[in-house]
């Protein structure tokens, strides 16, 4: 028998929010123009540099490539320092609005009594500038972040889920997490978790089988036309996803 869904583990980048490709995207190119480097990330580039999670990891493996050398750190960090200012500016000017279903599933589970955290490789303060944004009441919905900061080992290492499992101290049964890359279901499925995959805009592109360890995988969380598009996992009644049908996520595969 399933355990009863008791929590939700939700990453941020492509989860919560399209923020890849017109937030983080945007704040790095405009971080390196501000700095008078010459390289600007296209949509193409900034794909294949997702696999490289962290902005200052990101940054450090394309100066490597660039350059042919490792990067100063102290540079690096100035450099993601701005991007990340750069990014709150983008946030604030309220360009990056939550994906469908996120508010009304979030605020469903906390009027369930699930409790929710944020688990994910940025940095609290671009997480913070997201949910600053937000309605009214999510933010305090989620009991803790765990953010790229307070881990040593980023996604896909299982660091930050196992982080946060230690957070809730109720172990792992009735734990789902809610990811939309390969790098997020692998980190989850190494903690052993269950994980829900949401395609984001750049997770699209990788092949159904990169996301095989997945209980389910859909498209948006809501959809405003038909019916909820899952493509691997049970059907989903009706335009949304509900609790009802994360609980049956639960069932043993």
């Amino acid at each position: 028998m399933a355990p009863a869904l008791t929590a939700l583990l939700w990453d941020v980048d492509g989860t919560l929010a399209e923020t890849e490709f017109e937030g983080h995207r945007v704040a790095f190119n405009r971080s390196f123009a501000a700095a008078g480097l010459p390289w600007r990330w296209d949509r193409p580039t900034y794909a294949r540099l997702l696999a490289v999670s962290g902005g200052h990891e990101r940054i450090t493996h394309f100066l490597e490539q660039a350059e042919g050398r490792a990067p100063e750190p102290e540079r690096v960090a100035a450099l993601q320092r701005h991007k990340q200012t750069l990014y709150t500016s983008l946030v604030c000017q309220g360009g990056l609005a939550l994906r469908p279903g996120v508010a009304r599933l979030v605020m469903a589970a906390a009027a369930a009594g699930l409790r929710q955290a944020i688990v994910t490789t940025s940095g609290r303060r671009a997480v913070a500038s997201l949910l600053e944004g937000a309605p009214p009441g999510l933010a305090g919905a989620f009991a803790f972040w765990i953010c790229g900061e307070d881990v040593e080992r980023k996604k896909p290492d299982p660091e930050a889920y196992r982080l946060a499992l230690q957070r809730l101290e109720a172990g792992d049964q009735g734990v789902l997490v809610l990811e939309d890359s390969p790098a997020g279901l692998a980190a989850a499925s190494a903690a052993g978790l269950p994980c829900l995959v949401c395609l984001s805009v750049a997770s699209r592109e990788h092949p159904a089988s990169a996301f095989r360890a997945a209980r389910a995988v859909v498209e948006n969380l809501e959809e405003t036309k038909g019916a909820v598009v899952v493509r691997q996992g049970p059907a989903c009644p009706g335009h949304q996803v509900t609790l009802s049908w994360l609980q049956r996520l639960l069932d043993p595969p």
